[in-house]
């Protein structure tokens, strides 16, 4: 048993063409907006999201440890600060990662993008992050300063390091300090890279590793994350407000110690300090690497065998050295915590606490040590699955959130979300209008109890080899299962999984996962989820567009029409929003200005005011085929087929540009959303057709494009 020796703290259609703004126009509106948005800065939160690398949510007290501490003869881990920010604030008992790998995960929390619109899957590690709307990016031109330390992976690989493609100031972040590569974050000591070999660590271009011997990263990095938000409240941006992403690449793999215990105190003057020393660039740079272990498990015993009778054991070094990283960062969160107070801006701080995918059995230790198991500690929590599996254990993600001028202390929120609910999120928090590009839905209304909660949409897809583990605490189902391709859809209180799918007519196991966490009942095969089934079969056809580098059994099926609840007419539905936007945006949580309907787009005149339009019809496909659309605008657009992204001409459009892209559709109508952004006095001359295999082009009008009433 282990000693309890811690304390708690815690188509055509045409309209006048006009002349095509030239690019210092633009930058000047930028301008603008970002000074606009700077008088603001009263009421703009700042904003840290700090992020785990394969903590599963069975690791911390508040989500599961907690439960297995009442059991005497279990091993359980203490999280006294990760517990005391969710009574501080609230906690997500539904949130999923958007894939259960650490590289898809965090580019579609980057970029607000669930995997069936993504650009980076399945196991993509390094692939650069597109070059389009980021939180980062987006919060900058809010006036926000913007800053990325610890892992980052999405940079893309290139013989001319260290200018990758996507280096985090290519995305938004004023400043970087951090590991650029994926596999850096498998060692936790960059200068001595003692399992995995030496690390390099970018301070936005320049490597500074050799400066940080004796460096722990998880120390590392919250030296750095201290020191920076420091720095800024003392600079002359300090009224400018900052959003941090601070991501921890422990526990992953290594399972390396820290040099010594957590330093007393926290906050300004204590815990973890930058010191800027060469060769003692932190307070604990100093001792022996790879050494300490927390008290509460140096001695720590148990008996596997759950029975009063038999000798207690001493916990595997293993397992001391995976419950040591994780207080580690617990006392990092206390520490960041107590420096927000000190610096008096923790009343209006947003700080969003959670993990990239479920956890792992990696560890890469020397020959001697015993393998890590999820098991031992039930990091999984009351699910089945780890890190590469859609089951839920590979996918529930322990969130937590605190901003104590908006958020009431001691909330459950049992509302089903992502990782990339948290963009709009943060844009609605920043008072900044959201892309119409994100696939998530902004969290706000349910942390502050104001507004409507619109419902986001939960879906995973992902490739991977191997099986799920063969552990005994999950169902004999499940136990070695095949992983190969997998899928995920969650409606309501009913997960949908797929896993080894050969085609679009393989049906899903069904489980309602609020009544049945461990996914114990198959109801997939029960007659009364007949339509259930077909529904979930239909939405993950819908929701998604094919993506040649992360092909799916699935990518050749047809993507079924809707019947539309109305009366089918001629002309197209249309919606004006008023707004000086710098961006097309979603139309989620606006109230239109105007409305109506055009019988064509050809002949439609929208309101002479700075805006969006958003037109809303829907395409007759006169049979099974395939159909290529093509589009070319004078101003920023989106467009959007079902749920799935179709063609983007927002971010990095360049006016007059053709774009195109192939869908396979069923016979039948499909919905289509066409965003538009408006600037007052400008004509707007946009371009719609679409073609099917073998045919000529056709514009897209009246003709082919209907509204339902």
């Amino acid at each position: 048993m282990m000693k309890r020796t811690w304390r708690t703290t815690i188509m055509v259609f045409m309209l006048p063409i006009a002349v095509i703004p030239t690019c210092v126009k633009a930058q000047n509106q930028q301008k603008k907006q970002q000074q606009q948005n700077q008088a603001k800065r009263g009421s703009s939160p700042n904003i840290i999201f700090i992020l785990t690398d394969d903590m599963g949510y069975g690791d911390l007290g508040v989500f599961f440890q907690n439960q297995r501490k009442q059991h005497q003869n279990l091993p359980y881990q203490l999280t006294p600060n990760l517990d005391q920010m969710a009574a501080s604030g609230a906690k997500f008992t539904n949130q999923y990662s958007n894939a259960p790998v650490c590289a898809p995960s965090r580019a579609s929390f980057m970029t607000g993008m669930n995997q069936g619109n993504a650009s980076v899957r399945d196991n993509q590690f390094d692939k650069q992050i597109e070059n389009n709307h980021t939180i980062a990016n987006m919060l900058k031109s809010a006036g926000y300063a913007t800053a990325a330390v610890g892992k980052w992976g999405l940079q893309g690989e290139t013989k001319e390091e260290p200018n990758w493609p996507a280096h985090p100031s290519k995305r938004g972040f004023d400043q970087f300090f951090g590991y650029m590569r994926h596999a850096d974050g498998h060692e936790h000591y960059p200068f001595e890279g003692l399992y995995r070999g030496k690390k390099e660590v970018y301070d936005n271009y320049t490597n500074v590793a050799a400066d940080l011997s004796k460096s722990y990263t998880t120390d590392l990095w919250t030296a750095y994350a201290k020191k920076w938000i420091v720095d800024h409240e003392r600079s002359k941006q300090a009224k400018q407000p900052f959003f941090m992403f601070l991501a921890y690449d422990a526990p992953h793999a290594v399972l390396e110690l820290p040099t010594q215990a957590y330093p007393a105190g926290a906050g300004l003057k204590g815990g973890i300090q930058w010191t800027g020393k060469k060769g003692a660039m932190i307070n604990t740079a100093s001792g022996e690497i790879d050494t300490y272990v927390h008290p509460d498990y140096a001695n720590a015993t148990y008996d596997d065998d759950q029975n009063v009778n038999t000798p207690e054991r001493p916990w595997p070094d293993t397992y001391k050295r995976y419950a040591t990283a994780n207080r580690r960062i617990d006392d990092a969160i206390g520490d960041v915590m107590q420096l927000l107070k000190d610096l008096k801006i923790d009343e209006n701080t947003l700080v969003v606490f959670s993990s990239d995918n479920g956890p792992s059995i990696e560890s890469y230790l020397p020959k001697g040590y015993a393998p890590n198991s999820p098991e031992f500690f039930g990091s999984f929590g009351p699910f089945d699955g780890i890190k590469r599996d859609v089951w839920e254990g590979g996918l529930r993600m322990p969130a937590l959130v605190r901003w104590p001028s908006k958020i009431n202390p001691g909330q459950t929120i049992a509302l089903p979300s992502m990782l990339s609910d948290w963009m709009p999120t943060f844009a609605e928090a920043a008072n900044v209008p959201a892309p119409a590009r994100l696939d998530g839905v902004s969290l706000l209304p349910s942390l502050t109890g104001k507004g409507k909660q619109l419902q986001g949409q939960v879906y995973i897809e992902y490739q991977e080899g191997g099986n799920t583990p063969d552990f005994k605490e999950f169902e004999a189902s499940r136990r070695g299962r095949k992983r190969n391709q997998m899928q995920m859809i969650r409606i309501g209180d009913l997960a949908g999984v797929r896993y080894n799918i050969k085609s679009a007519d393989d049906d899903f196991e069904i489980y309602n996962v609020v009544t049945d966490p461990k996914e114990t009942i198959n109801l997939g095969g029960n007659p009364a989820y007949r339509r259930l089934q077909e529904k979930m079969k239909t939405k993950v056809l819908q929701a998604r567009k094919v993506d040649a580098e992360a092909p799916r059994p699935y990518d050749a099926a047809l993507i079924p029409s809707v019947n539309p609840a109305g009366k089918i007419t001629a002309g197209i539905s249309w919606k004006f929003y008023k707004g000086d936007f710098q961006w097309v945006v979603t139309e989620k949580g606006r109230t239109p200005l105007q409305k109506g309907t055009t019988i064509s787009l050809e002949n439609h005149t929208p309101p002479k005011l700075s805006g969006m339009m958003l037109y809303e019809a829907w395409f007759k496909a006169p049979q099974d085929a395939e159909y290529t659309f093509s589009f070319e605008s004078n101003v920023k657009a989106y467009l959007r087929l079902h749920e799935a992204e179709l063609l983007d001409a927002d971010y990095d459009y360049s006016p007059g540009k053709e774009i195109t892209a192939t869908v396979k559709l069923k016979a039948g109508y499909h919905p289509i959303k066409i965003y538009v952004k408006q600037e007052q006095g400008k004509a707007i001359s946009l371009r719609l057709k679409q073609k099917e295999a073998g045919a000529n082009w056709q514009n897209m009008s009246d003709k082919n494009l209907f509204s339902v009433k």
